[in-house]
């Protein structure tokens, strides 16, 4: 691949090449003056994708400009691992998965699966559609959230799942995403922590700005104490603007309605996830609570939402043996700040079925 595409596309095999071609290694990288502008522009990615959920766009006409810009990558990787932060692993892996989307959005679809090869991601252009294995597209599509992405919406043909580029291109952010994830943090050295101590302690006190902005606050007139340890994880994970699978946006959808939250309120707490779209959103929550649906759904039971991977770090009321819902928890939590002296009677057998459905 030529030295562009290195730039725009620099988790690319060919960017890997193109650096070692030049003989940077990352001692110089890190350490020489010939290298600042890469690392300034690698701690610029970071801020980036903190503060804007993608990486800015950097002129790449000449040579010089892209090799500062493929650079860059590497750059940044180290000081996401420098500073270990899982939160910012995070948002950074999803802040180049989304740029990487964007950027494909304007190359051929033969170019797409080019990519889709350099992630591991098997297809094939038939009749001008991209089409790769169902396996595959349910792989990477296990959390995106809308419902034109389940597989009985997508058309199938003899195992194969045939998309458009643009949303191929929404696989590949998928895919190129995890992969940055499960990569980070690299190994760091004592050396290249002293290098990179004073953009690590500047992107520390950035990620703990962050993380306090998005902590796990009250939802108006309804106060968080009372939510199980799961409801509270997942408020915290939409207050965040960090993505959450579709199954504990469901969750959470449904437990909100339940105790009261208003839609409009619902669709402002996850206002903040980094792929946020208001009408597809919208529909979501209308679905959940039934104005289309004609069906309120209320969250899972506690066996169910251990199954799904969203039982979190459950308390001593949760292990209690009694408890397998968490709108049972938050009942009886109400039940105890409401009446702070009394003993709480077990919930009446008809509201339980109910509930535990």
């Amino acid at each position: 691949m030529d030295s562009l595409n290195c730039a725009r596309f620099p988790f690319i095999k060919g960017a890997s090449e193109y650096v070692g071609s030049k003989g940077v290694d990352l001692q110089e990288l890190l350490t020489s003056e010939a290298y600042a502008p890469a690392r300034l522009r690698g701690k610029q990615r970071i801020l980036d994708a903190l503060n804007e959920g993608e990486i800015s766009n950097r002129a790449t006409s000449g040579e010089q400009e892209r090799f500062v810009e493929v650079l860059s990558y590497p750059a940044a990787r180290i000081l996401v691992s420098c500073v270990g932060e899982g939160f910012l692993t995070r948002r950074y892996a999803l802040a180049e998965a989304v740029t990487m989307n964007r950027r494909l959005q304007q190359e051929s679809p033969e170019f797409v699966v080019s990519v889709a090869d350099e992630l591991d991601v098997q297809a094939a252009i038939f009749d001008g559609t991209i089409r790769t294995h169902f396996t595959t597209f349910l792989k990477f599509t296990s959390r995106i959230r809308s419902i034109e992405w389940k597989l009985v919406n997508t058309e199938v043909e003899e195992g194969q799942v045939f998309l458009s580029k643009h949303r191929f291109s929404r696989v590949l952010q998928q895919a190129l995403q995890e992969r940055i994830e499960k990569e980070l943090p690299l190994p760091v050295t004592d050396d290249i922590l002293r290098v990179l101590r004073a953009d690590i302690v500047e992107i520390k006190n950035l990620v703990d700005m962050r993380k306090e902005h998005f902590k796990v606050q009250d939802l108006g007139k309804i106060t968080i104490v009372k939510f199980p340890p799961c409801m509270r994880r997942l408020v915290g994970i939409a207050q965040a603007g960090e993505n959450m699978p579709h199954t504990g946006r469901f969750a959470l959808t449904a437990f909100l309605h339940t105790i009261g939250l208003s839609q409009e309120d619902i669709l402002s707490l996850f206002s903040s996830s980094p792929d946020f779209d208001p009408s597809k959103t919208r529909y979501q929550i209308e679905h959940i609570t039934g104005e289309i649906s004609g069906t309120e759904y209320t969250p899972p039971e506690c066996s169910t939402m251990k199954s799904y991977g969203i039982c979190f770090e459950p308390d001593t009321l949760c292990n209690s043996g009694k408890m397998r819902h968490p709108l049972s928890y938050y009942r009886i939590k109400s039940a105890k700040r409401k009446r702070p002296q009394a003993r709480v009677k077990q919930a009446p057998q008809e509201e339980k079925s109910s509930i535990e459905k």
